[in-house]
């Protein structure tokens, strides 16, 4: 339990911002809170938020002096946003595509694309190279976020996420609780088996209930790996299988401890 504790404590204080964004020539930053990853995990989705320097602000209203355009590449779908004169940037979502190998649960992990921010000030003006401050707010993930390459202070970014250690954790204890409810559910099946006197006719719907109890244990690990992975064809089967043969002995048993009465 104190282990347990430990982890979360420590994954919940890796929450911070991953990397610190400088502000643009004008004094603008931007921000990309990554908030959530699709349940099919191969999106990503950050909110985005810009804030013009004061270069770009007129005084006398807040508002921006030029247009202001964002473009924003490696997303599912490509994302340009266009501020008018006057107006104030806001925050939008912005999916980000990802590539993924499910087969290592709960050891995957998963990685975008290149990720650059470009914006673009009034018309005519080439565009400007973000530098992103990246906010990891998942729960439950390991956040990491490099350059492609280095050398350059503007390359382009990859965001690599993996399941924190208590996300592991979690799941392997729930695939120990498999293992166990079926070498309990085996060893007491043998001993009733061998001296049939010990039959409890309670323990058929205690063996239902471990049977029907998989399943929703299945459903419950972390990321829900795809069904027909290795955990099922190494574990769940099994298991499955360990208990049928478990309640097919104990009525085995029943049945001996009914004919030594008569």
């Amino acid at each position: 339990m104190l282990t347990s504790l430990v982890l979360y404590v420590d994954d919940a204080a890796a929450q911070r911002i991953s990397v610190h964004g400088l502000p643009a020539a004008g004094g603008t930053t931007v921000t990309l809170n990554v908030v959530s990853i699709g349940s099919s995990y191969s999106e990503l989705v950050g909110d985005l938020v810009v804030r013009p320097g004061p270069d770009l602000l007129d005084p006398a209203t807040d508002g921006l002096k030029q247009d202001l355009t964002v473009a924003v590449t490696s997303t599912t779908t490509p994302i340009r946003r266009t501020w008018s004169k006057g107006m104030l940037p806001g925050v939008f979502p912005v999916p980000l595509t990802l590539a993924r190998d499910v087969e290592r649960w709960p050891f995957d992990s998963y990685y975008t694309g290149p990720i650059t921010v470009e914006l673009f000030s009034g018309t005519g003006q080439p565009p400007e190279r973000a530098d992103v401050a990246f906010v990891n707010r998942l729960t439950g993930w390991k956040f990491n976020v490099n350059r492609v390459s280095t050398a350059n202070r503007l390359a382009p970014y990859e965001i690599e996420l993996q399941r924190s250690a208590s996300t592991m954790l979690f799941a392997i204890v729930i695939l120990c609780i498999f293992v166990a409810i079926a070498a309990v559910g085996l060893f007491v099946a043998i001993k009733t088996l061998r001296d049939p006197r010990r039959f409890q006719s309670p323990l058929t719907t205690w063996y239902a209930a471990m049977l029907f109890a998989v399943v929703p244990l299945r459903n419950a690990l972390p990321g829900s790996p795809a069904f027909g992975s290795w955990i099922d064809l190494t574990i769940v089967l099994w298991v499955l299988v360990a208990l049928v043969v478990s309640m097919l002995l104990y009525i085995a048993a029943w049945w001996q401890a009914t004919n030594a009465k008569t």
